[in-house]
């Protein structure tokens, strides 16, 4: 192995933001090796990057296509399973001190049982992000982002799991897409990002099938900043892509009749009483 850690990081017409979030991933204190997987209509980040690019520890990989966040990572994956023991992939949109992979890598050293880590996640202004969550039902996606929240006000803060407090470790079956520290082997066993989703549920979908043989941890001894665009509130298109890939996701996984799911989730909340 060359390198500890690697991670991938999926782009898409982005701004100077995302060097904040490379600045990061070189400044942490362990070897790392991060890909660039570049989504964008034409290569025009590659000057805005060229920096970047000119270090050894950089590659920069340009699909002339959006592939799609799962299948754009997967790329950078494939590569990455040869170089390291963990893999991290990382939205463009987070920022984090400079000890926080080197924290996760050496817990996930001497944890072995464990195939995927969270730390905790924050938006700027250090309010918590409950993106540790139950396995979802169609209700607990359709419905928070249709019906009035009050509707579903208990049943959202228990799909949220925050009767955890957020502020010890706990496991949780579906860990946010935005920062996925995965140990390769857990990979290797279940599979990569399901391409068929473009966007979305891919994060729900690989917690999902690793948590069957490993532990997936939500770890907030450590955390880590998103600014969490919520585009799918903003944008029609958006709204359109991720109705659509849930849509794909209940297909594979079942809607109303999913005894895995039920299962999962009341082995999860047994922890909290």
């Amino acid at each position: 192995m060359d390198v500890k850690v690697s991670a991938s990081v999926v782009l898409y017409k982005n701004n100077y933001e995302v060097c904040r979030t490379i600045d990061c991933l070189l400044n942490s204190k362990i070897e790392i090796k991060i890909f660039l997987v570049d989504n964008s209509p034409t290569n025009a980040l590659e000057e805005l990057l060229s920096s970047y690019i000119s270090l050894n520890q950089v590659e920069y990989i340009y699909n002339n296509e959006n592939l799609g966040f799962g299948a754009a990572h997967n790329i950078a994956i494939r590569k990455a399973l040869a170089l390291s023991n963990y893999h991290l992939v990382v939205n463009p949109d987070i920022f984090f001190g400079e000890d926080v992979i080197k924290r996760l890598y050496y817990y996930m050293e001497s944890n072995i049982e464990i195939g995927s880590i969270m730390p905790k996640i924050l938006y700027p202004d250090n309010s918590t992000q409950y993106v540790a969550k139950l396995i979802p039902s169609p209700i607990d996606l359709f419905g928070r982002r249709f019906l009035p929240k009050v509707f579903l006000k208990n049943r959202n803060r228990r799909f949220q799991l925050e009767m955890s407090g957020y502020d010890k470790i706990f496991e949780a079956p579906y860990l946010s897409g935005c920062f996925m520290f995965l140990r390769n082997q857990a990979l290797e066993k279940v599979g990569l990002f399901d391409e068929r989703f473009f966007m979305y549920p891919e994060d729900i979908d690989l917690t999902r099938r690793i948590h069957k043989y490993y532990k997936t941890i939500c770890y907030p001894l450590v955390s880590v900043y998103h600014e969490h665009g919520k585009g799918s509130y903003k944008s029609f298109k958006m709204l359109w892509i991720h109705s659509i890939n849930m849509i794909k996701y209940f297909n594979k996984w079942g809607w109303v009749f999913d005894t895995e799911r039920r299962h999962i989730n009341k082995k999860i909340l047994k922890q909290f009483r």
